[in-house]
């Protein structure tokens, strides 16, 4: 007898309103059979068609619909239903999207193939997984098939299998009564109206709100973060909404205006129980009192800073590291983000903008909310996916690899099967990229698996991943491929050789086979002993026979780009526009390892040295100085072409540095002779790094005088000028030849 899918439904949505928890169906077989039953399903339940989502490429249902590749649209809302369309494909990222926006007392509904058989068909991510020159059958299932098992394994789960009418699980946990909790008291001393307070749910939301009360200072900046379902975004709205009844100005933003949804929704609230009269629209609250808030694409935010009193940037992780640092700009800002990478977007906001928040001008309140709002604690939804997707994953306890050395770790071959079938391996080594990474997000773990162009390499102390690297092999490209590369067409997964293809010019480049560190990250206990160093030797001995180049390429900053060439990786390109995740002009590094990838190394290094005084003074103007410098030291000694001033050029340089001579007149050979410097034996001069700076700002990027003085701490521009020609001294010292050095004993006897 076939099961009663709708009657389950109905006993799933029951028990989930009363634990406050939300529950997951699993309606597993053919396609059109699910819909019928989720459409059944749908016209049965109480749940108001307006906040069910379909998640799918089809519009099939009355209820609002959404690819999947859309799923960041559900960033801070929330929904009763949201059914998932799994048969064409299904991509990590947006299923840790879209289990966080179901509301406690909500279902979760995934359609998907028999699950038997679903590991083995391949869909349109394992598609996206099958870069040349590997094709979609050379894709596995482990994803899929280690997804399958947890859905088998965790409570709260139901899986209805509709080809055989069978009830595989009924995902009923038969909760037992909770004991009420009692509400949470306003602290002591508070400047927010006491109904703020009153209307926070958890006693950790009285803290964040609490902590958004030191915006009424200047300077400040609070950090609200949670994992979904916690609250603070409706902590933030809590403390907008008091703001503007006080006749401040709030600006918010977001990714979409949706995502902030909640945080108006709360202030509305507030405004309106603290009697305050105010005009309520979707986008924007302004009150009798002259305070407003208003909604602004970040784009438009950035430009908007200085109208408003209080920033506040709601599901910040998902915004590019570039735009938060603009949003610095604010003198009293608040960021609301998501931990465990459900936006999708990597931990650009932990791992990069940190750094930047530490070194602004901000007095940083940090606050995290741990108990939910949205579900009870305990919710099997987010325990499985937590779990599904690694979104808790953590590297080992430090404890464990405090004492790991050089000496005392292993080298090991992480392959998939072992990972699958080593639960703790697993997490261990996904835990330490993500936390270790900008970019790690839920569909690395599926490449991590699956991606038949990947490679993974640990170090291990005592059994325990202490470094790890992900790598990826490209190149290797048949002609046809390559020419296609040239004339304009995108190869997914080969990175490096794209660039240099398509960017370039260089046709060949895709011809040899080379192995990129995609990621590469150790243990932060155990940093600073060369465990990197060591996990980049012993990847180096064993793919060096087998490859032509290996290569990386990551956000360039002077730190990285030092420790990428003590590795003996070269720079070879510097991206002309900033990365989205990091807000970091991209370096692209080559380690040769046969003469046909020296000779691709070299050529480009010598291209590159060749062009970098016009990329300075071009598309990177705004290059921080010692990033260039950084980015030059790492090339190869020797690149580029030799230096060949003329007479009349040398007498030009010699002239500003020993005479009377001015840099304003013929500024092009300085930039040779500079670059020049840059790339050869960095001992050679002897220079401070203020003047090579000064080099950079004024030399290569063509800054006016009075800024760099500015920058660099001189009391004038004429004394920024004298200084430039006691830097260029040395130089014509070094490389100056007969008509340079004629100049210099000529003015050397006055």
């Amino acid at each position: 007898m076939d099961v009663d899918a709708v009657g389950l439904a109905e006993s799933l949505r029951e028990e989930a309103e009363y634990a406050n928890e939300r529950r997951l169906l699993v309606l597993a077989g053919d396609r059109k059979r699910g819909y019928d039953t989720l459409e059944s399903i749908l016209d049965t339940l109480p749940v108001p068609i307006t906040e069910t989502t379909l998640v799918g490429p089809d519009d099939r249902l009355r209820c609002e619909q959404l690819p999947q590749a859309n799923a960041s649209e559900l960033l801070g809302t929330t929904r009763d239903v949201i059914a998932v369309d799994a048969h064409d494909e299904l991509r990590p990222n947006a299923l840790g999207k879209v289990v966080g926006a179901v509301d406690g007392g909500g279902l979760l509904v995934l359609l998907t193939p028999p699950l038997e058989s679903w590991p083995d068909r391949h869909d349109g991510f394992d598609a996206s997984l099958a870069v040349p020159p590997f094709s979609v059958d050379d894709v596995t299932g482990r994803f899929k098939r280690r997804l399958v098992e947890t859905l088998r394994a965790h409570r709260g789960i139901t899986i209805v299998d509709l080809e055989s009418g069978r009830l595989d699980a009924d995902g009923l946990t038969h909760p037992a009564p909770r004991m009420p909790s009692e509400p949470p008291t306003p602290p002591a001393d508070h400047r927010f109206p006491t109904a703020t307070y009153e209307a926070c749910l958890t006693a950790d939301q009285v803290d964040a709100v609490a902590a958004l009360e030191s915006l009424a200072e200047r300077e400040q900046a609070v950090v609200l973060e949670a994992d979904r379902g916690r609250g603070k975004s409706s902590a933030a709205g809590l403390a907008a909404g008091a703001y503007v009844a006080a006749g401040e100005d709030v600006l918010v933003t977001a990714p979409a205006a949706r995502n902030a949804a909640e945080l108006f929704e709360r202030a509305s609230e507030l405004v309106e129980a603290l009697g305050t009269d105010a005009v309520v629209e979707p986008r924007r609250i302004e009150t009798a009192a002259g305070g407003s808030i208003r909604f602004r694409e970040p784009a438009t935010a950035v430009d908007d800073l200085e109208s408003a009193d209080i920033v506040v940037v709601d599901e910040a992780a998902a915004l590019p590291v570039a735009t938060l640092e603009s949003l610095l700009a604010a003198d009293r800002v608040a960021f609301a983000t998501t931990i465990h990478g459900y936006e999708g977007a990597g931990r650009g906001f932990s791992v990069r903008f940190r750094d930047r928040l530490a070194e602004s001008d901000h007095e940083v309140l940090d606050c995290q909310l741990v108990e939910p709002i949205r579900y009870a604690a305990g919710d099997p939804v987010e325990v499985w996916a937590f779990r599904a997707l690694l979104l808790d994953a953590r590297p080992p306890v430090d404890s464990l690899v405090a004492d790991a050395t050089p000496q005392t770790v292993d080298y090991r071959r992480l392959e998939p099967d072992d990972l699958l079938a080593d639960e703790r391996l697993l997490r261990e080594a996904f835990g330490l990229l993500v936390l270790a990474h900008y970019r790690t997000e839920p569909a690395d773990l599926a490449r991590l698996l699956d991606a038949p162009n990947l490679e993974a390499r640990a170090l291990v102390h005592d059994g325990h991943v202490v470094s790890v690297a992900l790598l990826a092999r490209e190149g290797n490209l048949s002609p046809e491929t390559r020419s296609m590369m040239y004339e304009g067409g995108r190869v997914r997964g080969n990175m490096l050789p794209d660039v240099l293809t398509s960017q370039l010019r260089d046709e060949a480049a895709a011809e040899t086979a080379g192995l990129r560190v995609v990621r590469i990250a150790t243990h932060h206990a155990a940093r600073s002993r060369g465990l990197g160093s060591r996990l980049l030797e012993c990847i180096r001995e064993e793919f060096e026979s087998a490859v032509d180049w290996l290569g990386t390429g990551f956000g360039a900053t002077p730190g990285l780009l030092a420790f990428w060439r003590e590795n003996d990786y070269r720079a070879v390109h510097i991206s002309t526009t900033r990365n989205d995740a990091s807000g970091e002009y991209s370096a692209l590094m080559l380690a040769p390892t046969s003469d046909a990838g020296r000779a691709l190394h070299d050529r480009h290094a010598d291209w590159f040295v060749r062009r970098f005084a016009a990329l300075c003074s071009d598309a990177l103007d705004d290059l921080e100085p010692d990033v260039a410098r950084a980015v030059l030291r790492s090339v190869v000694d020797r690149a580029g072409p030799p230096l060949a001033l003329t007479d009349h050029e040398w007498r030009v340089v010699a002239g500003a540095a020993y005479g009377p001579g001015l840099f304003d007149v013929d500024p092009g050979p300085f930039r040779e002779l500079v670059v020049r410097y840059f790339a050869d034996d960095p001992d050679a001069v002897d220079l401070s790094d203020r003047e090579e700076r000064l080099f950079v700002l004024r030399v290569l990027q063509s800054r006016d005088w009075e800024s760099v003085a500015d920058r660099l701490g001189y009391h004038s521009t004429g004394q920024c000028m004298r200084a430039l020609g006691d830097a260029v001294c040395p130089l014509v010292d070094h490389y100056g030849d007969a008509p340079a050095l004629e100049v210099r004993e000529r003015f050397a006897e006055r």
